[in-house]
């Protein structure tokens, strides 16, 4: 994602940064105290070589912009894995004008689990590429999307083909948003996000409700460290105790730091404005230390920067979150 939200304004962070690997050890400790052994539920394994895999085979196919034939290949790849592992897929087909008229063809692709549970939460990713490397030196340029897309995919796949085995006693949606990052520099923010903007005014389901949502935003990186995001402080602090807490008991309290960072526009924020569900993204940004890692919107981002280690930390968080709702 490309916009920071800082005292009303919106300032375009640079590129060249470094992640601390510090925290504050007083919080971590509290984040680590277990649920009581009467009401706490193990949950399932991650398998980070699994993810790892469905991270490659998202790769394989080229960078996945919009309107070209990778993006479609991909895009069929990602319903087929759906439907082998959800109990129902449902499409929903996009045709928007970019901010440079461009008829942007893409699909939202939502996956369910026990799709009649009255009690849902909402996990999401989004799986298209930017279409050039625009803080690259050689700014024509396409990329990977390693991390910047394909991590966050990768986790919730690896998630779905875990529940297909390890039924969740509530329902789950797994939405994979399309025409994120398509928006323009230097202009209003409303211009990425489209996919979310699009299903935050047209949900799936006629008046869709979860009780929370849960976004994936560049996960993988070696070095990653996850902040508490500013409009997920602002709209859902409470989900992010949940899951900060959740992220100490399986031992990733030195990747998910108990610090605030500035508010990031991202699929997250119209979930959250448009429709009304409490909503955190997990993404490695910290503008104290630059902002985005630097392999972020160049042609760095790809299979080299992506470490196991942190899609297992992400991974096993939300299996925690799951079975323990």
């Amino acid at each position: 994602m490309a916009f920071v939200k800082r005292f009303g304004l919106i300032i375009l962070i640079p590129p060249t940064i470094y992640f601390s690997c510090q925290e504050d050890k007083k919080e971590t400790k509290s984040q680590a105290v277990p649920k009581s052994a009467s009401s706490y539920t193990t949950p399932p394994i991650f398998n980070e070589d699994s993810a790892f895999i469905f991270l490659k085979n998202q790769i394989a196919f080229g960078p996945r912009i919009p309107n070209t034939p990778a993006h479609k290949k991909c895009g069929d790849y990602l319903m087929y894995t759906c439907k082998r592992f959800c109990d129902s897929v449902i499409t929903q087909p996009l045709e928007i004008k970019a901010y440079d008229g461009m008829i942007l063809k893409g699909r939202n692709i939502i996956g369910e689990f026990n799709p009649r549970h009255k009690r849902r939460i909402l996990l999401a990713a989004h799986w298209d590429t930017r279409p050039i490397a625009d803080e690259d030196p050689k700014k024509k340029t396409s990329f990977d999307g390693a991390d910047d897309g394909a991590s966050g995919v990768s986790i919730l796949l690896e998630i779905m083909r875990i529940l297909k085995t390890n039924k969740p006693a509530l329902g789950i949606d797994f939405i994979f948003f399309d025409l994120e990052d398509y928006g323009k520099r230097d202009a209003s923010e409303h211009t990425f996000c489209l996919g979310s903007q699009y299903w935050s005014k047209n949900p799936h389901k006629p008046n869709y409700q979860a009780e929370y949502g849960i976004l994936l935003d560049m996960v993988g990186a070696r070095g990653a460290r996850f902040y508490r995001e500013g409009y997920s402080t602002q709209f859902a602090s409470h989900i992010l105790d949940k899951v900060w807490m959740a992220a100490g008991r399986q031992g990733f309290g030195h990747i998910f730091i108990n610090e605030g960072v500035n508010p990031v526009t991202d699929d997250h924020y119209y979930i959250n404005k448009i429709a009304g569900i409490p909503t955190i993204d997990i993404i490695n940004f910290n503008e104290r230390q630059g902002g985005f890692p630097p392999h972020w919107h160049t042609q760095n981002d790809n299979l080299d920067i992506i470490d196991k280690n942190t899609l297992k930390a992400v991974g096993q968080t939300l299996l925690d979150i799951i079975f323990n709702p």
